[in-house]
């Protein structure tokens, strides 16, 4: 039996999620699509899907007969909006998995935590330059010490709809944070840019660490085998070329400010991430990664509900 879920946001990555869930959950089945503009394409998508829709928001959502049916809330709007949403949807006692930078639960990346929150009521999804970027930093933290790690996420502007663009501020924070806290960085730091390249770019991710206790073999052998598993469930993410290394001893350390001095080695990675397309064209790489990371964490908490009461998912 699939578990109900809903969608809050019936925007770009709300509708690529929907759509996602539709054509290839064998977990989870669409209950309601929850938006706040009558007009909006997500939810004339749904209606047209069969899936119940409201655009009045949590309360609507609440207010659909299908409400007691739904054992996962999506939120796809935005880290303030996200705030109010956990508190209601947690207390009807249903689990939450958010797509904003809004943080309230725990930071999961599939390949890097995906059982390690498995009874948190609520679960963050970081952002989508950290779902790119943070299994990277992940790789490299495990077979060395990373003191250092700066990400860099270019997306094409015509993929950042207005929910995204609101959350410029808190991608940095999240982002950042989630670099340290599942990503092992000592100190973290991310960039986003919008580029409004026409046509559309594909995703583009540059990922630098800076370490030491391991050398440039060991190291590109980790990224490689990390790559290969996010592949798993995003089949368009790549490594544009091979790991780039530079060394830093006594003689040349590189000097990060508000950190340190630094000897070691530099890793520089770049990413490509090329979308499924199932809403927005292939550039939206960053709508891809990051609904496809919430759908299997989702199904993973789906699936350990089923096994806790002893029911097959």
């Amino acid at each position: 039996m699939k578990t109900k879920a809903a969608i809050i946001g019936s925007g770009n990555i709300g509708t690529d999620l929907m759509i996602k869930i539709m054509r290839h959950s064998d977990v989870l089945e669409m209950g309601a699509m929850v938006g706040i503009d009558p007009a909006s394409d997500g939810l004339a998508r749904a209606e047209r899907l069969g899936v119940a829709t409201t655009h009045e928001g949590l309360e609507g959502l609440i207010s659909l007969p299908v409400w007691p049916e739904i054992g996962i809330v999506f939120d796809a709007t935005s880290a303030g909006a996200h705030r109010r949403h956990s508190e209601a949807v947690t207390a009807a006692g249903k689990r939450m998995v958010d797509l904003t930078p809004a943080a309230i639960g725990p930071y999961v990346i599939p390949v890097v935590n995906g059982d390690a929150h498995l009874d948190a009521p609520n679960v963050n999804m970081v952002t989508c330059g950290g779902q790119a970027t943070i299994p990277i930093v992940a790789a490299v933290s495990s077979v060395a010490m990373v003191h250092y790690a700066e990400i860099v996420a270019s997306i094409a502007s015509k993929s950042a709809g207005p929910g995204t663009r609101a959350n410029i501020d808190e991608f940095t924070e999240t982002t950042s944070r989630g670099i340290e806290q599942v990503g092992g960085a000592a100190k973290g730091k991310a960039i986003i840019i919008l580029n409004p390249a026409e046509p559309p770019m594909l995703m583009r991710d540059t990922v630098f660490t800076l370490s030491s206790g391991a050398d440039e073999a060991t190291i590109e052998a980790a990224v490689e085998a990390m790559v290969a598993k996010v592949q798993g469930y995003v089949p368009g993410y790549r490594l544009k070329q091979r790991v780039q290394f530079e060394r830093f001893g006594s003689n040349n350390p590189v000097k990060i400010p508000g950190v340190g001095t630094f000897e070691g080695i530099k890793t520089t990675v770049f990413l490509e991430v090329e979308g499924a397309a199932h809403y927005l064209p292939a550039y939206a790489g960053n709508l891809d990664i990051m609904t496809s990371a919430a759908l299997r964490t989702a199904e993973r908490l789906a699936t350990s509900e089923a096994a806790k009461a002893g029911a097959p998912a």
